[in-house]
């Protein structure tokens, strides 16, 4: 039953008047019991009742809610920097996987790599995510294409969420791409997902949440449709990537079928703005993925000014975004997308976790919510939005108890 005392500043990121209603409270503290926070406060207010608790110190630093990527793709086999060269030199995304890469090459390697070997590497990755500030994951499958792997990788997730060092949601991607066993035979591949593989999901119980990948490269609308709602009618949630590389009509869809996010949306339309913020969907920008395919940044400044909210993650694959850096990903979201420092904090916070259907549990500091928080060596947000360091954490807390220290 601790109290973080001599806060600089606290970013509770409750809801509030809008996105960049971030609720800071300078001269803060915290207390929590076990894993949920029990008052939140500027110190000089603090309850008699907390008086005899012992003291932890934040050194005048920033204190944040635990950061919340809500868009991974976390367990996969091998890398594809071979297509990295290849787009500098001007292939686009589409030719290199016609031409068999792209989601493909990766899929090969996950088929071929053991559960042990899968969660190995996915633990590697979430501790590091973790020293960052990173406190709920969602993970994504897809790289499976065929029943036995799509079901290996969504138990590592749940290994993963068993073991920690974060809190795991896990995601069904199954309609990620054709695979090519199936190139020619797409509408078997569909009714493969929707009549085997969303039913087995449903029976172990280890996702949340169905997604598809609505593109010209992946899947249709139509497609998609036919996808999303059997996984509703299986428990599953709807999720999208959507109008990533095109204008194809996935955020009218993600609105259609009642999607907790629609994420990508670099060709967003204005109908699809209107229709996701009229369906309660949220947005997901993915900023890292931008970079890395040179494409045009999500048009954020519309999507906040349409008072749709707007998610900030990392999209962590092997092909597009290899970088599970989430304090860099926001940071590319105030560049790229001419966001502020506070509308990108509450985007990778309260507004992620509201994406994975979480916003009552993470994502703001709270009284009776999780007590997930990370310690910044920054004095405010802005600063640390603008001075781009390998990493400004020093303390993740996940559930009350410590995750990680930065060592003195």
């Amino acid at each position: 039953m601790p109290i973080l005392r001599n806060i600089g500043t606290l970013a509770t990121c409750g809801p509030g008047a809008g996105q960049s209603d971030i609720g800071l409270i300078p001269g803060a503290a915290v207390a929590w019991l076990g894993d949920t926070i029990r008052w939140v406060g500027p110190e000089r207010e603090l309850p008699p009742e907390y008086a005899s608790w012992p003291t932890e110190d934040a050194g005048g630093r920033l204190v944040i809610p635990g950061l919340v990527d809500c868009h991974t793709h976390l367990a996969f086999a091998g890398w594809r920097q071979d297509e990295f060269e290849q787009k500098l030199l001007g292939r686009s995304y589409l030719e290199i996987a016609r031409a068999g890469g792209g989601i493909l090459s990766t899929v090969a390697r996950t088929r071929a790599a053991s559960e042990a070997e899968l969660f190995d590497r996915a633990s590697g990755f979430l501790r590091d995510m973790v020293r960052l500030g990173v406190t709920t994951v969602e993970a994504k499958s897809g790289y499976g294409l065929d029943l036995e792997t799509e079901l290996r990788l969504l138990r590592v997730y749940r290994a993963l969420q068993l073991t920690g060092p974060a809190r795991i949601v896990a995601t069904f991607l199954g309609a990620h791409t054709v695979p090519a066993e199936f190139r020619s035979r797409r509408a078997e591949y569909v009714d493969l997902v929707v009549e085997e593989m969303i039913p087995a999901v449903a029976a172990e119980g280890t996702s949340r949440f169905c997604d598809v990948f609505v593109e010209e490269s992946a899947f249709s609308v139509e497609e998609g449709r036919r996808v999303l709602l059997a996984g509703k009618a299986a428990g599953l949630v709807p999720k999208l990537h959507a109008d990533q590389l095109s204008s194809c009509g996935g955020a009218e869809l993600a609105a259609e079928v009642g999607a907790v996010s629609a994420d990508h949306l670099e060709h967003i339309s204005d109908a699809g703005i209107s229709a996701m913020k009229a369906a309660g969907v949220v947005a997901v920008s993915l900023p890292l993925a931008t970079l890395y395919l040179g494409h045009r940044p999500l048009p954020a400044r519309r999507i906040l000014e349409a008072g749709l909210p707007l998610a900030v993650a990392t999209d962590f694959n092997p092909g597009s975004a290899p970088s599970y850096h989430l304090p860099f990903a926001m940071m590319l979201a105030c560049t790229l997308q001419r966001m502020t420092p506070a509308e990108v904090l509450k985007g990778a916070t309260l507004i992620a976790a509201q994406a994975l259907g979480l916003q009552g549990q993470v994502g703001s500091l709270e009284a009776g919510k999780a007590a997930d928080f990370a310690v910044i060596d920054a004095k405010s947000v802005n600063h640390w939005m603008y001075h781009c360091r390998p990493n400004a954490c020093v303390r993740t807390v996940v559930g009350g108890t410590d995750a990680w220290n930065q060592p003195i």
